[in-house]
């Protein structure tokens, strides 16, 4: 992982999330055209798709369906968690295609995030009039 620098000019940010924001900010970008052209509705393995060949079209790359492995007091266990999509081995992206996000959706992608140990995630509700309204960014430290 690359460690955090100061960006200058940017009010103390740190160059680090710079580069975190423009990488969400192109997925969410991506994840916006796919709903665009779809609308809610579909399945999430609908969305999951569209999303990956929106993914490729601007290079950005990503893993899909990641095998997330779970260790419990030192043994590994064989829980088959998946990663809906990887962005570049740096952002966790979670769909979702439900009436609304609930809290154990926040707390999946935040336990996601913590067992790969990957600092910034996305939770993408598609199942929302406007895609704006169903994505939230999460980032831990």
């Amino acid at each position: 992982m690359c460690s955090p620098r100061r960006h200058e000019g940017h009010e103390g940010k740190l160059k680090w999330d710079v580069i975190f924001d423009q990488l969400s900010n192109k997925v969410i970008g991506c994840a916006i055209e796919v709903h665009r052209e779809l609308g809610p509705g579909l399945l999430e393995s609908a969305y999951e798709q569209c999303l990956a060949a929106e993914l490729s079209r601007f290079r950005i790359p990503f893993q899909l369906q990641v095998d997330l492995p779970v260790s419990y007091k030192g043994t590994r266990l064989d829980c088959s968690y998946r990663i809906d999509l990887l962005i570049d081995e740096q952002l966790i992206i979670e769909l979702k295609c439900v009436e609304q996000l609930l809290k154990i959706h926040e707390a999946q992608i935040l336990t996601y995030m913590r067992l790969a140990k990957i600092r910034v995630g996305l939770l993408i509700n598609f199942n929302v009039p406007v895609l704006k309204k169903g994505i939230k960014r999460f980032l831990i430290s």
